[in-house]
């Protein structure tokens, strides 16, 4: 499979197949005419990459998780562990953006005579 027919497929330019690729993230085999072909399963690996990055993943987190499914797929228990780990990050990041914004709104009324009274 061809590079056009996976961007077609799932949606994703050519560039972040190319740059899937380079980071190993999905693989390819250099034709002789200099072509990447892509294996029949890659555009579902592409479409798992961009869920995992809809649901806040970094390339990086993904890389690794990339590997383990070429290599022997991912069970039901890693996927939770996975979700339960990012989960606890998204909490971690929403407690640190309310103490951030309770911070902001008291210097508000501080800074604002108006908001003082």
């Amino acid at each position: 499979m061809r590079i056009g027919e996976v961007s077609q497929i799932t949606g994703v330019s050519r560039d972040a197949l190319r740059l899937y690729d380079r980071l190993g993230l999905i693989s390819s085999i250099r034709r002789n005419n200099g072509y990447r072909d892509y294996s029949e399963i890659t555009p579902q690996l592409v479409i798992m990459i961009k869920l995992a990055q809809s649901l806040g993943f970094t390339l990086a987190e993904i890389a690794p998780e990339m590997h383990a499914i070429a290599k022997q797929g991912l069970g039901s228990e890693e996927v939770a562990r996975l979700l339960a780990t990012k989960l606890k990050d998204v909490d971690a990041r929403i407690s640190g953006l309310k103490t951030t914004r309770d911070e902001l709104a008291k210097m508000i009324q501080h800074a604002c005579p108006i908001l003082a009274r």
